[in-house]
């Protein structure tokens, strides 16, 4: 079909004027078309959701979901599933053996639970801490995390061969050197093991002023969010690593936590952003964490990485309440919308 005489280079036909010049019918048209151009458009999603998910191999439908639309695709939850089914795009399992790490029996102080209703609203408010077996082909070694409950950020690591309490100190002094804790402000939660109760581990929580804080007796509840970074480390890369020896997982797992986890794997909670990127979130206030792109289309990711300050009029409107529910950003929301109303920097 040629351009008719007269009309502009960069005109677009409309599709009853090109079936006119063609001679055809448009029921003809759509009738082809329906016949041609979904099936290419599933076939060019296929190998997109298949290529996330060989990238990412322990996303479900929901993450999968939340980077075919930062690639710029707008796909059904359900058809995601379908096709992720169909192409038998599925996760591994975990192994049964769970070696026991915490062992509450010992004469220590028992601290009270000051975790269990608190909500932090900033970083280095409450940081939660805990430890787990890694299996190497012939033993097991122990590796002990501090994560920042704000963010999900990993903030310290260490491993070791034993269970003793210099790998719980460790961690903890990894955290204390990569974050600025404001004496009696932060919170430390954790279990009731011996490690986090022995008197080294509580003289240096105190020695930075932080106020130790452990879980009711079986009850891992409490210390949710370290177990499920815990479920989250298994799943996606130990049970499917085979580590030759300590060092050798040292090497593996801290390229995980470090750049798999703490920069790219996306949160629900986070409103489906990474933990630095929440964090980033942080100065701008919390609706802009929940709604990670503004109404111009902009992503506000871009703006911090790159260095752009953003303007009043593109930050991400209120709009944002109704589309995420967690109670954290529920409430980060309610105070947004204060800020707003009351014409407070910041909102």
């Amino acid at each position: 079909m040629t351009r008719s005489q007269g009309e502009a280079p960069g005109a677009r036909l409309s599709v009853e004027r090109m079936c006119m010049l063609a001679g055809v019918s448009r029921a003809a048209y759509y009738r082809a078309w329906t016949h041609s151009d979904p099936l290419r458009e599933e076939t060019a999603l296929r190998d997109v959701i298949q290529r996330l998910a060989l990238a990412n191999r322990h996303y479900g439908y929901r993450r999968i979901g939340a980077l075919l639309g930062r690639e710029g695709w707008c796909v059904n939850h359900k058809r995601v599933v379908r096709l992720m089914r169909e192409d038998n795009l599925l996760c591994l399992t975990k192994p049964l053996f769970r070696p026991p790490t915490t062992d509450a029996r010992h004469s220590w102080r028992v601290w009270p639970n000051l975790a269990r209703h608190l909500m932090p609203m900033a970083t280095n408010q409450l940081w939660v801490a805990d430890i787990t077996y890694v299996r190497l082909a012939e033993a097991f070694i122990y590796l002990a995390v501090v994560l920042d409950a704000f963010s999900r950020r990993v903030v310290g690591w260490a491993m070791a061969d034993h269970l003793r309490a210099s790998l719980a100190l460790d961690a903890l002094e990894m955290a204390l050197a990569s974050r600025e804790v404001i004496a009696g402000g932060l919170v430390h939660h954790s279990d009731r093991g011996i490690q986090y109760a022995c008197g080294d581990y509580i003289a240096r929580l105190e020695a930075a002023g932080i106020q130790p804080s452990m879980s009711r007796a079986g009850c891992p509840y409490d210390n949710a969010m370290a177990e499920s970074f815990m479920r989250t480390l298994k799943h996606e890369e130990v049970d499917a690593s085979a580590y030759r020896d300590l060092a050798h997982a040292r090497a593996a797992i801290g390229e995980f936590i470090e750049t798999a986890y703490n920069r790219q794997r996306l949160h629900s909670a986070l409103a489906y952003l990474s933990p630095m990127e929440f964090e980033l979130f942080q100065p701008l206030g919390c609706c802009a964490a929940a709604q990670g792109f503004n109404a111009t289309g902009l992503s506000v990711i871009s703006c911090l990485t790159q260095g752009v300050q953003l303007k009043d009029d593109l930050r991400p409107p209120l709009q944002c309440r109704a589309k995420y529910r967690t109670s954290r950003l529920a409430t980060c929301w309610a105070g947004c919308c204060r800020a707003h109303r009351d014409g407070r920097p910041g909102a």
